[in-house]
């Protein structure tokens, strides 16, 4: 059984959990203040005739002849990109208030993303455009389903804002951003080591995953969510890609996280916290997967936000493969980013299958079957 999803509704005014006193301009504190680099995405769909495929698995290259002018289909950009503002975009549509914390450049692409936000009702009172630095822009290769994506984290003068009392977050979800911003990183998490009740969401990001776990071993100890996908896992824990999923869980239990989240593809997710170990399968959808890019981002997005509203971790990670799935049915990180009523559509309409299961490592299973 399949469902088509609907389009994605974009609410007329941003919702909010409700948790949190009102600030002195008459705007709640957010329930979710996002943290991370934006850039401007231009998604640029290559035509196969002017390129092809060499190799196999994960040696695959995109090649094209050198020197050539090389066709493509179409192209769209997204103004405000980036895993933090696709997170703060779908948490936005699901009806939580959010807040973004980020730098942009004084120019007209800073400009825009500053206007693509506050159209998503995102608050962008923490968007600081830096005068040195322009804006991140991106350029992402479409060839079939797959992708290639050319990046570049620019130098900006990162500095963790002061917030006053009545602007304080319920959550704070931290995710990529620049090889420069290690400082950064040490100014936030001596923040929320002074605001205890402040729970942390963590989507580590290229840099960060680079810098190594010991390196971000205050951030790891102080988040209460941290999502990541299964060669990730492997990576930030010192595993491999093939070990046992619960194995991954386990080590990144280990650096201090309550919640676990790890994503493996077609083979679902898998999610852990202090009441047990769950496995939810891919949503269920027979159309064609048009663009990967931004599902990892919808999923963990969508965690949060059901998370924040209060829901258990099964019921959160019931909803999030909907969002990713929608995601994949469109261009960009954002377009197919769902409302809370339409995931909740969507989950009416799925099969009996599609749940959320008890999982239990390999060798438990075996041993209570011994005993059996």
């Amino acid at each position: 059984m399949s469902a088509n999803p609907p389009r994605a509704r974009h609410p007329a005014q941003p919702g909010g959990a409700g948790r949190h006193p009102e600030g002195p301009a008459g705007h709640d504190a957010p329930d979710v203040l996002f943290v991370g680099d934006t850039a401007s995405d231009t998604y640029v769909t290559l035509d196969p005739a002017g390129t092809r495929v060499v190799g196999e698995g994960r040696e695959r290259l995109l090649a094209v002849v050198f020197g050539a002018k090389v066709p493509y289909e179409s192209s769209v950009t997204i103004e405000a990109g980036g895993n933090a503002a696709n997170a703060a975009v779908a948490c936005a549509r699901i009806g939580l208030h959010v807040a973004l914390a980020t730098y942009v450049g004084a120019d007209q692409l800073g400009r825009d993303v500053v206007a693509a936000l506050h159209r998503e009702g995102v608050d962008t009172s923490l968007v600081r455009l830096d005068r040195h630095a322009p804006t991140n822009r991106h350029f992402v290769l479409r060839l079939g389903g797959e992708r290639t994506i050319l990046v570049k984290h620019e130098r900006f003068s990162y500095h963790w804002p002061h917030l006053r009392p009545e602007e304080t977050p319920g959550w704070l979800y931290l995710s990529s951003v620049g090889s420069d911003a290690a400082c950064y990183e040490d100014q936030i998490v001596d923040w929320l080591e002074e605001h205890p009740s402040v729970s942390l969401a963590f989507q580590p990001g290229t840099y960060q995953i680079a810098r190594g776990a010991a390196r971000l071993s205050r951030i790891y100890r102080r988040s209460d969510l941290v999502v990541c996908n299964r060669e990730e896992a492997a990576t930030i824990a010192g595993g491999n890609p093939s070990d046992d999923v619960h194995s991954l869980l386990d080590a990144l239990h280990a650096l201090g996280p309550r919640v676990a989240v790890v994503t493996d593809a077609e083979r679902g997710a898998f999610g852990s916290d202090a009441h047990g170990r769950y496995e939810v399968p891919i949503y269920p959808d027979a159309g064609a997967v048009v663009d990967r890019t931004g599902a990892g981002d919808a999923f963990a997005a969508t965690t949060l936000a059901y998370l924040a509203l209060g829901h258990p971790l099964p019921e959160a990670l019931r909803r999030a493969p909907v969002n990713a799935m929608s995601v994949v049915r469109e261009i960009g990180t954002q377009e197919g980013l769902l409302g809370a009523d339409d995931i909740e559509a969507l989950l009416g309409a799925a099969p009996a299958s599609y749940r959320v299961r008890r999982s239990e490592p390999a060798a438990q299973v075996a041993a209570v079957r011994s005993l059996g």
